[in-house]
């Protein structure tokens, strides 16, 4: 039976095998026209990322301003006004992303107001917006929800510290970063209830986690029980639950497959172990990987076999889903998607 886009990509979510191998695009990393057109008509399924929740935080200050700097360059500044002093942050807007100029931590003074800033955090649901949308899509979409970012990942790619700021403090002030862990994950305990009783079926948990820079020991504590605690009360409304684990996670994949987490999104098989090797390493999980970004620099043709090679390595195709998760060239994502789209079909053929 030939399946909706949206049917396959929850079938294999689930751990079954559709009637061939999926492939999603981020929905902002497509742009509407002909060729989004085509690839939709074919199959293609894009993702949309919401959250079924808001927060505020209704005893903090927020004053944004948007200038110009030296080099021409737009920028925005936050100031947090709190009762144990202000924080501001400055950021340069590009497209689907931003780049980080100035974080909310400046010193180990500021750690007062950055507590005050996380536990004044009010957590509301927001069902019917998601709900809505997630009808108005239709078939061709998934809408996912989303929870924060792990409690310790907070401080490590948020606009909280830079990654090097994170590195200094953990060593000279650990007692003050888990208390703010602390704090985002009784935040993040509040989310769990809300996301699992919504309308939306999976959900992200966190991620862009650099195993590399935690190490395994790190993950272990203070990662993997918090994928856990979630996914017992996600699993306890039949929702499932997945990671953004996108860096080479070689290191990991032992502590990675004690997780609860159902499927593990954005995996690079061209930074780590091979498609076939995290199947076997985390058994009744999912894979979502993200086509290996410098596989895009192949020849269509190369493109092309890269994707069969992986189908193959995912044979019977259980749990399996090709994704496109960052920005593609503007030169080569037409081609690419269509030989990527090319694999899926000519595979789902020779499997019948």
């Amino acid at each position: 039976m030939k399946l909706t886009p949206r049917q396959r990509v929850m079938t294999a979510l689930r751990g079954e095998a559709p009637d061939k191998t999926p492939f999603t695009i981020y929905s902002g990393h497509l742009p509407r026209c002909t060729a989004e057109r085509e690839l939709r008509d074919r199959g293609l399924c894009l993702v949309e990322r919401v959250s079924s929740y808001r927060t505020s935080h209704p005893n903090v200050g927020y004053k944004s301003d948007r200038y110009t700097d030296q080099r021409g360059r737009g920028m925005v500044r936050e100031t947090c006004s709190t009762p144990h002093g202000e924080l501001t942050r400055v950021w340069e807007p590009a497209g689907f992303t931003d780049w980080r100029h100035e974080w909310l931590f400046k010193s180990p003074d500021d750690y007062k107001a950055l507590l005050f800033l996380v536990e004044d955090t009010v957590v509301e649901p927001n069902y019917d917006g998601v709900a809505r949308l997630a009808g108005d899509l239709g078939d061709d979409f998934v809408v996912r929800d989303q929870l924060p970012l792990e409690p310790l990942q907070n401080l490590i790619s948020s606009h909280y510290m830079s990654t090097e700021t994170f590195g200094i403090e953990w060593m000279d002030n650990r007692d003050e970063v888990l208390k703010l862990c602390d704090a985002f994950a009784e935040v993040a305990r509040r989310i769990y209830p809300i996301v699992a009783n919504g309308p939306l079926e999976f959900c992200n948990y966190g991620g862009n986690v650099v195993p590399r820079v935690i190490g395994p020991e790190v993950f272990r504590e203070h990662y993997l029980p918090h994928y856990n605690e979630a996914a017992d009360v996600l699993h306890g409304k039949g929702k499932l639950i997945g990671s953004h684990l996108d860096a080479d996670n070689t290191i990991i994949m032992e502590l990675v497959a004690q997780t609860r987490l159902d499927y593990i999104e954005a995996y690079d098989p061209g930074m780590g172990p091979s498609v076939r090797e995290a199947l076997a390493a985390w058994p009744g999980k999912a894979l979502w990987i993200n086509y290996p970004a410098s596989w895009h620099l192949r020849s269509e043709r190369g493109v092309y076999e890269g994707s069969v090679q992986m189908i193959r390595e995912a044979a019977p195709g259980n749990g399996f889903i090709i994704g496109i998760t960052e920005d593609v060239p503007e030169e080569r994502w037409r081609g690419n998607y269509r030989a990527i789209m090319d694999a899926t079909d000519d595979e789902a053929i020779l499997l019948r």
